[in-house]
C-alpha cells in the first residue's frame, strides 16, 4: 500500500525564526499517522527545520538543487550541501522553476539523478498550462515531461519517486482542477509509470496532486483512487490550516 504525503511547499516564504516559530505550533498539533508529511522550505531554513523537527516523524525538503557536485554556480545550491544537513525531499522541476528559471526536461532529469546518488528524494513536478489543456495536449505534453525526465532512472529509483502532478493553471491562482481532472491525469501518469516501469513499479510509485490545495477541498481530492497526497503552497504557511490537509 502507497501511504500518502502531504508536503509543504513554502517556496519563498518565511525567515529562520518564522521557521522555528511555525516547527513549535505545528508539533503541537501534529499527530503522527499513516499520512507521510514534509516541509520544503527555503535553503536557509533547512538546518533549523531539521533540528526543530528531531525526534519526530515530520521530514524536511528542499525546493530546488543543482546537478553539478561543485563548481563556478554563484547561487546555487548541490546534492551534498543537502545531504550533509539531512534534507528528505527535493522538489525538482516545479512550474515556476520551469517557467521563470529556464529549467528543462534535461535538467530536470540531471537533478533527478544526483538527487538519488544523494540518498534525496526526488518530488518531480509535472502539468501543462491553460492553452496546452484547452488545446487537447495536457496528456501529451505530461507523458513527454515524464519521459525526457526519468532518462536512465532505474525502476528501484522509480519505486521511490513521488510525483506531483501540478496543472500550471491551478497553482497560485485560487483555482482547482476538478477531483476528477486531477484523478483522471494521476491516472494516466501512473500508467505511464507501468509502460516505463511495470506494473510493481506503478503500484508503488506515490504521485501527489498540486494546485490551491487547501482545507476546504483537501478531503475530496485526497479521496481520490489514483492521489497519494498533495503538493501544498499557501495553507502550508499556516500550521493550523496544513494541519487539516493532513488530517483530511
Amino acid at each position: 500500500m502507497r501511504k500518502p504525503l502531504i508536503a509543504g511547499n513554502w517556496k519563498m516564504f518565511k525567515t529562520t525564526e518564522e521557521a522555528k516559530a511555525f516547527a513549535a505550533s505545528f508539533k503541537k498539533i501534529y499527530e503522527s499517522s499513516d499520512i507521510q508529511v514534509a516541509i520544503c522550505a527555503p535553503f536557509t531554513q533547512l538546518g533549523a527545520l531539521k533540528e526543530a523537527f528531531k525526534g519526530t516523524d515530520i521530514k524536511v525538503g528542499a525546493q530546488n538543487m543543482h546537478f553539478a557536485e561543485e563548481g563556478a554556480f554563484t547561487g546555487e545550491i548541490s546534492a551534498a550541501m543537502l545531504q550533509e544537513i539531512g534534507v528528505d525531499y527535493c522538489i525538482i522541476g516545479h512550474s515556476e522553476r520551469r517557467q521563470l528559471f529556464a529549467e528543462t526536461d534535461e535538467t530536470v532529469n540531471k537533478k533527478l539523478h544526483k538527487a538519488f546518488l544523494a540518498g534525496i528524494t526526488p518530488i518531480l513536478c509535472v502539468g501543462e498550462s491553460l492553452e496546452e489543456r484547452d488545446a487537447d495536449r495536457a496528456f501529451d505534453v505530461v507523458k513527454s515531461q515524464l519521459v525526457k525526465g526519468l532518462e536512465e532512472i532505474t525502476a528501484a529509483q522509480a519505486e521511490v519517486l513521488v510525483i506531483a502532478y501540478e496543472p500550471i493553471w491551478a497553482i497560485g491562482t485560487g483555482r482547482t482542477a476538478s477531483p476528477e481532472q486531477a484523478n483522471e491525469m494521476c491516472g494516466f501518469i501512473r500508467d505511464v509509470i507501468d509502460g516505463l516501469y511495470g506494473e510493481i513499479v506503478a503500484d508503488k510509485t506515490i504521485i501527489q496532486y498540486g494546485g490551491s490545495v487547501k482545507p476546504s477541498n483537501a478531503t475530496e481530492i485526497m479521496n481520490m483512487e489514483e492521489i497519494d497526497g498533495a503538493l501544498v503552497g499557501g495553507a502550508s504557511l499556516v500550521p493550523e490550516e496544513f494541519i487539516q490537509i493532513v488530517n483530511f
